[in-house]
Formats: C-alpha cells, structure tokens, sequence
C-alpha cells in the first residue's frame, strides 16, 4: 500500500513538472530600476503599477573594488508605493566579484546585512515585500560558490522568499540545478547583449525562438520560475572601420567620434506579444509569469512608452498608426508635424509629401534632423534623418514652408 501511494504522489509530482498549462492567464510583473524617484518616475509609478502583478523595485547596489563591498541605496519612495496596495519586490544588484565570494564571509555578511536592512526599511514605510531578487552579475564558472552564499542571505531573510535572477547561459552548467533549487524560484532573463563583431553582422535584442527554447529548458528543470523580457534599446556605435565601438545604454550618447556609425537594437513589441500571447495560452507549468524590464518612463528615451507595454499588458498587438498634420502659423507660413497615434514607435525612415495649388513656394526648411529634399512649384518633399525615432503618442514638427499667400496644403506620408 505505501509503494503504491509512493508511486501515485511520484506521479502527481511528475504531471505538476512536466506538464503544460493551456488556457490560464500569464501574470505580468514589471521593474523600476531608476536609481533616482524623480517626478516622471513617480508619476509612472502611480500611473501604471496598479496594471500588473507585482512591481520590482531597485532598492540597493553592490560594486566591489579589491574584494571590498561598496553599497548604494536607492531612496526608493515608498510612500509613494504604500498607496498603491499592490505587491511590491525588492531589488538588490550585485556587480561582479572575482574570486570565491563564499570564502570571504565578511563580504557575505555585509550583503546580507544590506538585503535584510532593505526589507527593514520597506515594513518601516508601510510596505510588506513579497520577495527579494538578487540580481548577481555571477559568472558561470562561480554558480556553486553563489550557491554556498545564497544561503546565508536566504536564512537571514525568512520566511521572505529570495529570489535569483539567472542567464540562459547558465543553463549548461552542472552547478545551475542546484542553485536552482536553493533559490527556490528564479528569474530567467533571455535578453542581453553579445557585443557586435562588425556592423554587417546581425545581432538581436531579444531572439524569440533562442527563448523559446531557454524557457522549455528551464520547465524541464520544474523549479519555479518567471521570464523577464525586455522594453528597451541600446544604440550600438562602429568606428570608421565597421568594428564594435561601444554602446548608449540607457540614455543617448551624443559625442561619438567623428565617422561612428550608430545603429539601435530595439526590443520587438510585435515578436514580443507574440511570445506572451503564446505562453498564455501553452507554458511550462513551472513557468509563472513575465517580467518586463522596464517600467516606462516619458523621460527615459531608450525605452517604450506605455502605449506599447499597455497594450501587450492587456494582450493585445501594439499596432502603427501615423500621419502627417499642417498648422497655419500665420499668413502664408506652414508648419508641418508628423504625429504618432499608434501604439509602436516609428523607426523606419519617412517622406512627408506636400502638396499646394495657387501660391508660389517662397522658402522652406526641415526640422528635427529632416531635411527639404525637394520641392517645385506644387509640392515639396521633407526626408526623416536615417537614425530616427518617434515614440508611440509622441508629435514632432519636422519642418516649415512660406508661401507668397495662404493656402491649405494636401499631405501624404509614405516609408522609404
């Protein structure tokens, strides 16, 4: 009788892990990892936090110099968080340590110390966190040494539960199983980025079926686990050459050298929902949410706007929508704007087309990088610069025409 009931629990285990679910809601969480509140993030975060299951929030950092740890917290506001009464997480990012981290328990005890302190603060401003993540920049040779101090943190934080971040990469490893399994539940993040070999070479943000296959990976495991996807965009630089330069992360790099060919790689919203839209459907059963990195902010200008993350948050396809629009300024002056009404950000170069009967064209000048390609006595053509971008709701006036009297103008965008 008890072997048969050994084998019926055995069998209810191996169904729970193996098995796909089909039909159910996929959770979506999402991180706030601005190091600064500033007003924009805090507008965003009342905005929009309410929208998913749970908001992560950087709350600490860890860098190291010659084995010493060097903490920077964040002032995370959390009154602002307590009046939201949704689930909150904490973040705390370890950068790189070289050597055997487990071996230097004096470090260890420092960072569990910082990662209960960050728990601390929270309960103190009316905030109870659900989880901690640790976000350790851990190479793949060191993933039992991460083990062997993950304990300690772990035990100093129960019964709150610590969470990893992981790397597909890691995936190869003999140590990742148990690492796994002593976290508990961990974060699989399948973006990032391989450095470039030249600029004629692909290179992807966020390759979907690479992730496909890293989430399969990871059900295989059955350990608990979310998936964290990607919002933003790094713009790449070449030099002369046509070789790896460097790279603007998280806001816009203005003084590259002179001959530096620049090229953004962009999340795909549309590869992207599809992804959600097919896990939500048919998943691993370990599998237990998304996790979108991050949180949009109007002032962060490398990342989506919320139009795009909204609409896949609700499962739906981001969809383009764009045109061009005239403003009479004053007589016989014409200013002309494009306008995003879409949910997806416009990338692809555009020509603005106008058009006019009845008035000479005096003089005219393209704006915001386009220039006036072309024009004659019924119609003028503005060119977008060939890196351009203009987020979803977004409006940029683009150039200006005189006429030697008023006219209305007839407008047509087109991709080129």
């Amino acid at each position: 009788m008890k072997r048969w009931l050994g084998w019926l629990l055995w069998l209810v285990l191996a169904v729970g892990t193996f098995s796909t679910r089909a039909g159910t809601s996929l959770p979506q969480s999402v991180y706030v990892w601005q190091r600064a509140w500033s007003p924009p993030v805090i507008e965003a975060v009342t905005a929009h936090a309410t929208n998913f299951a749970e908001t992560v929030v950087l709350a600490a950092e860890v860098t190291w110099k010659n084995q010493i740890p060097s903490v920077t917290r964040v002032a995370v506001d959390y009154p602002t968080l307590a009046k939201l009464h949704t689930p909150i997480g904490l973040a705390l990012r370890v950068g790189p340590y070289h050597g055997d981290l487990a071996k230097n328990p004096l470090a260890v005890n420092v960072l569990a110390g910082v990662a209960a302190s960050l728990e601390t603060a929270a309960r103190t401003n009316h905030v109870a966190p659900v989880e901690l993540q640790i976000d350790f920049d851990c190479a793949t040779a060191r993933l039992a040494d991460y083990r062997a101090w993950l304990t300690e943190i772990q035990r100093r934080l129960a019964p709150l539960p610590v969470t990893i971040t992981a790397l597909p990469a890691w995936q190869d490893s003999p140590a990742f199983a148990p690492l796994a399994a002593t976290a508990s539940n961990y974060v699989l993040q399948v973006h990032s980025l391989e450095k470039p070999v030249s600029i004629d070479r692909p290179f992807a943000l966020c390759d979907p079926v690479a992730a496909r296959r890293a989430v399969s990976r990871a059900g295989e495991l059955g350990v608990p686990f979310r998936v964290a996807l990607p919002t933003y965009t790094y713009l790449v630089a070449f030099g002369t050459n046509g070789r790896f330069a460097g790279l603007s992360a998280e806001t816009p790099k203005t003084d590259w050298p002179v001959g530096t060919q620049v090229r953004a790689m962009s999340a795909d919203p549309v590869a992207l929902s599809a992804l959600v839209q097919q896990w939500a459907t048919n998943r691993p059963a370990a599998l237990g949410g998304v996790i979108w990195y991050r949180l949009p902010v109007i002032v962060d200008n490398l990342n989506w706007r919320w139009a795009t993350l909204g609409a896949i948050v609700q499962g739906r396809v981001p969809r383009e929508q764009f045109h061009a629009a005239a403003r009479r300024v004053e007589p016989g002056l014409v200013e002309i704007s494009l306008v995003n009404s879409g949910e997806l950000d416009i990338s692809s170069r555009l020509a603005v087309v106008v058009r006019w009967s009845g008035a000479r064209f005096i003089a005219g000048d393209g704006l915001a990088g386009f220039e006036l390609a072309e024009s004659d006595d019924s119609a003028a053509r503005l060119n977008s610069p060939l890196l351009f971008r203009l987020p979803a709701g977004e409006k940029l006036v683009i150039g200006w025409l005189r006429f030697d009297t008023d006219r209305e103008v007839q407008l047509e965008v087109s991709k080129f």
